[in-house]
């Protein structure tokens, strides 16, 4: 590594605690998403002991596990409905607080969230367009995925001038691309029916009702690779909330480091939105709770908001099936716990709380 990027890395570091204890910070907040996690498991209409959780979950690893010999109510309720609902929830707080870790860094811009570029609305007129049209090729989620992703694609060409892409420039497209297809998604409900109009506005609020292993396989390899790629690259990522000509100087390409960031941070939040719906705030508010513990290195920022991002939508998501008898949508929860957090921090804290 070139002696200026040592020298960055070294200012990074230096500004916050020592190296050793991040690292043993991250392994604590990892041991306590485990723990959340299993809490999380033995929580619903009908408790399950701990013990019986590890049970269930060694019978079905375990080569020789014997799964015929357990309880066929607790199996079914952890292995087939709550686990998996519970692992999908963590790769989304993943993906949501990490992708507004790096939309955050990249347009150095602290109240940048993952919906910004418009994969919030893109993806609800995709699915949008697949509830209202039931009979179209795709499914609901592959509309939901190709429209949030495509809303990003058209924002960032429309934010091109001269080789460059300006950060106001792509913001601006961002909000433009979300208000078409918030057109677009009003225009749908307004000719939906009543059976499909309530489940837009069921998908819009968020929730894992539906949660299964399908699920699960389908996008946790897309998220393991998306935080790989982008924790390995997070020094860069430093460079990058330096300002472009900072970078410049010390031998980074903005402009190739910002796309792959964008790609990879609109392919997880894309991923995520298009199996859950809409979740607001975890983007918004995870990576601040990461930054006020670690500092603004982000090889500890990251991790730290990944593990923060899960551990709120494990919470939230266990209180929406807990609460009431019904199950309330999670977007409800994630707003009304996150607005006031929002709120405290700015009142407590002022402009350091945001980075300023």
């Amino acid at each position: 590594m070139p002696l200026p990027l040592k020298a960055v890395n070294a200012f990074f570091t230096l500004n916050a605690s020592s190296e050793k204890k991040k690292v043993f910070s991250v392994l604590f907040f990892f041991i306590l998403l485990v723990a959340v996690a299993v809490v999380a498991l033995s929580r619903g209409t009908y408790f399950i002991g701990i013990p019986d959780i590890f049970s269930v979950i060694l019978a079905h690893l375990s080569p020789s596990g014997d799964i015929e010999s357990l309880n066929r109510l607790q199996n079914t309720v952890i292995w087939k409905i709550r686990l998996p609902r519970i692992i999908l929830a963590v790769n989304v707080g993943i993906a949501l607080a990490v992708s507004g870790a790096v939309f955050q860094g990249c347009f150095r811009n602290p109240l940048v969230e993952p919906y910004i570029l418009g994969i919030s609305s893109g993806a609800a007129f995709g699915a949008a367009l697949g509830i209202v049209i039931p009979g179209f090729f795709l499914s609901v989620q592959a509309l939901a995925f190709i429209f949030a992703f495509s809303a990003v694609a058209i924002a960032y060409s429309l934010s091109r001038t001269r080789g460059e892409t300006p950060v106001i420039m792509l913001i601006l497209a961002g909000i433009i691309i979300g208000s078409v297809f918030s057109a677009f998604v009003g225009i749908l409900k307004y000719v939906a029916e009543d059976t499909a109009l309530r489940e837009i506005v069921f998908w819009l609020m968020g929730g894992f009702y539906y949660a299964g292993w399908n699920d699960v396989v389908l996008i946790t390899p897309i998220m393991a690779v998306c935080f790989t790629v982008i924790w390995l690259h997070s020094w860069k990522l430093n460079i990058l909330s330096m300002g472009d000509s900072e970078a410049r100087a010390l031998g980074v390409n903005p402009e190739a480091y910002k796309l792959l960031f964008i790609l990879l941070a609109t392919l997880s939040t894309a991923v995520a939105v298009s199996s859950v719906g809409i979740i607001a705030w975890v983007g918004l508010m995870m990576p601040h709770a990461a930054r006020m513990i670690m500092g603004p290195d982000h090889r500890f920022l990251i991790p730290v908001a990944s593990i923060f991002g899960a551990i709120y939508l494990i919470v939230c998501d266990t209180l929406a099936r807990t609460l009431v008898n019904a199950e309330i949508p999670i977007g409800i929860i994630t707003s009304i716990i996150g607005a006031p957090y929002l709120f405290y921090l700015l009142r407590s804290r002022g402009a350091g709380a945001f980075g300023g």
